[in-house]
């Protein structure tokens, strides 16, 4: 234990300078892509969709319906993996702080997440770092996490996905296979925990409508109605 001890803040050490450089290798890029943008040829080509999304109004089946008609990759979950594999973190820990409320974490382990290995604030780092790497190689969709505020607005899609809480309700029952008291839990929890992450670390409000290019509603547009929109936009 003492030996795993030692050697901890050395792996730190390095998994930070690794990500210090991947952040201004992408800052350039960005930057070059945003002066492109603006003094070179005009391109509606779009290299990412991102979708911000309320608990239970479909997001992951959109981008299901979406990856299988461009064939891009989606990235939710699985961004954590290559953060775990990219920063040489403890998976279980990553899943502690996605996307949750800060106050809740603290609140359970209490001082210990001081020594973990990956507190909210350097998650959120290694988190902008891997979206900025994926989203470089393009044709990619990522569900929540902040993703639309990293990346170069001129590339991208910025998609959020609300619908009534009735709707929702019902849509968890079915999917997920739970009570209506269990859905109605679920929908607070989850929505509440993006929002205080999102304002935490983006100083952004997921209820803002001027920060996504579509707002859509997928009770009006039914899943497969608010994919196709996205299609034909993506298309443009």
């Amino acid at each position: 234990m003492k030996e795993k001890t030692r050697e901890e803040p050395k792996i730190l050490a390095a998994a930070e300078r690794q990500m210090q450089a991947w952040a201004r290798s992408t800052e350039i890029a960005d930057r070059e892509h945003r002066m492109h943008a603006a003094h070179g040829p005009k391109t509606s080509k779009r290299t990412y969709l991102t979708l911000s999304r309320q608990t239970g109004a479909g997001a992951h089946a959109v981008a299901t319906i979406v990856s299988e008609k461009l064939g891009w990759k989606v990235y939710d979950k699985n961004l954590l993996d290559l953060i775990a594999e990219r920063f040489d973190v403890p998976r279980m820990m990553l899943d502690l702080v996605d996307e949750t409320q800060p106050s809740w974490v603290y609140d359970v382990l209490g001082t210990w997440m001081d020594r973990a290995v990956v507190p909210h604030d350097k998650y959120v780092r290694y988190l902008r770092t891997v979206v900025r790497a994926v989203a470089r190689d393009g044709e990619a969709i990522f569900i929540g996490r902040g993703a639309q505020y990293v990346l170069p607005h001129e590339l991208g899609l910025r998609v959020h996905l609300a619908a009534p809480l009735k709707y929702r309700v019902q849509r968890l029952k079915e999917v997920e296979g739970i009570s209506e008291s269990e859905a109605r839990r679920m929908i607070t929890e989850k929505d509440r925990g993006r929002r205080e992450f999102v304002e935490r670390f983006y100083h952004r409000s997921l209820d803002d409508a001027s920060q996504y290019d579509l707002v859509l509603n997928t009770e009006r547009l039914g899943i497969e109605g608010a994919a196709e929109h996205v299609l034909s936009v993506m298309a443009d």
